[in-house]
């Protein structure tokens, strides 16, 4: 019988036993290569550069410390020198020092004599070296210096630290007014003639105090305000002084006798007590402390300033200013195009240096501003001109 194709029962059963553990073992290697692979352990970070010691900080700068420079004698200065009327200590320092305002750096006060520090016509300063330093020292009217002798002097007769006559209005009478005072101090009202100007002989009346018989009175105009350039703060008004008057009749109205006028009196001028508590001798010297401020205003409205013209000052007081320190003037570096600067039609704008143009003394200070005598103008000067140390 020929052999066909077709299985038998038992062998078809007998291969299927044999191709089962092949079938297993495929099964198991099929699981095997389709299963994931085992994780791998997360790699450790690396590790961080070793650190790099940090300069320390730099101890801070300590703050600036105000320092002035040694006394210079003027080159052409005498080794003695009799003191005339007409003298003012500014003269005479300027005589022995190139920079004045070093008088008390050198000046010896000798206890033996009256008042050391007030000078009188007819006294001797030599310069002398006591130490190795120099010294001005004083002979009392031509006397020994050394000798127990004294003699008196009325204090109005010693030499003036500047020009009295300039600034005698400045130190006798009030010169700012601040917004208080100008809301509150006493006024004219009007006169019997209902004239609005008022001269010296004149009689007003006047309101707004409690008015003593006698009272002597400033008669105020008030001026202009005076503003701190650096931040506008209004600092007070200029105080224009017009007169003076005394309260001949109390009241209210209360009436009051102009007994000098230097500008016209008007309706609505403020009166303020007089002052006569003021100084007729202070040294020239430089600030203690460094000052940075400027020129605000200048007196009668000029528009440049020369020597022996006042100015005011937006420093005073609370900034460490005091009667007879000394502050240099610059003029402020204004800004002009270059013509000469590249460019077709707009020119570079160029601010130019400060300059040195003068020097002032304060003799008036109130607690903002203050008051200067300019002592030496070697340029023009002009408002908002900025002052500082010598």
């Amino acid at each position: 019988m020929e052999r066909d194709s077709a299985l038998s029962p038992s062998s078809t059963r007998s291969r299927l036993i044999r191709s089962v553990p092949v079938l297993i073992a495929s099964m198991l290697l099929g699981a095997c290569a389709s299963s994931p692979p085992a994780e791998e352990p997360a790699a450790a970070p690396p590790a961080p550069p070793p650190a790099v010691a940090k300069p320390a900080p730099a101890p801070a700068a300590p703050a600036p410390v105000y320092r002035e420079p040694a006394p210079r004698l003027n080159p052409a200065h005498p080794d003695r020198y009799v003191v005339v009327k007409g003298d003012t200590l500014w003269d005479i320092s300027a005589m022995f020092l190139k920079d004045p305002w070093y008088w008390p750096e050198i000046w010896y006060a000798n206890p033996q004599i009256a008042n050391p520090h007030l000078i009188y016509p007819g006294d001797v300063i030599s310069l002398v070296y006591i130490d190795g330093k120099p010294r001005l020292v004083l002979e009392r009217g031509g006397t020994d210096r050394l000798s127990p002798r004294i003699r008196t002097e009325p204090l109005d007769q010693a030499i003036q630290t500047i020009p009295y006559e300039i600034i005698q209005a400045f130190l006798s009478k009030p010169s700012v007014l601040d917004k208080d005072t100008i809301e509150n101090a006493p006024y004219i009202m009007t006169s019997l003639d209902r004239h609005l100007v008022h001269g010296a002989g004149n009689e007003v009346y006047v309101r707004g105090a409690d008015f003593a018989d006698s009272e002597v009175y400033s008669v105020m105009q008030v001026g202009e305000e005076l503003r701190d350039p650096d931040d506008g703060d209004l600092l007070g008004y200029q105080g224009i002084y017009v007169g003076e008057g005394t309260i001949v009749r109390t009241g209210d109205p209360a009436t009051l006798f102009l007994n000098s006028t230097e500008r016209e009196a008007m309706d609505g001028n403020k009166l303020l007590p007089a002052v006569n508590d003021f100084p007729l001798y202070f040294a020239p010297r430089s600030p203690e402390q460094p000052i940075e401020g400027s020129i605000i205003a200048v007196f009668d409205g000029v528009s440049i300033v020369g020597q022996y013209q006042i100015v005011t000052l937006n420093r005073g007081s609370t900034h460490g200013l005091d009667q007879g320190h000394v502050l240099a003037v610059y003029q402020g570096g204004r800004t002009e195009r270059d013509p000469f600067s590249k460019g077709l039609m707009f020119k570079e704008k160029v601010t130019l240096p400060e300059e040195y143009a003068g020097l002032l003394m304060v003799f008036r200070v109130f607690d903002e501003i203050s008051y200067g005598l300019i002592v030496r103008a070697e340029s023009p000067i002009n408002v908002l001109d900025m002052v500082r140390n010598p």
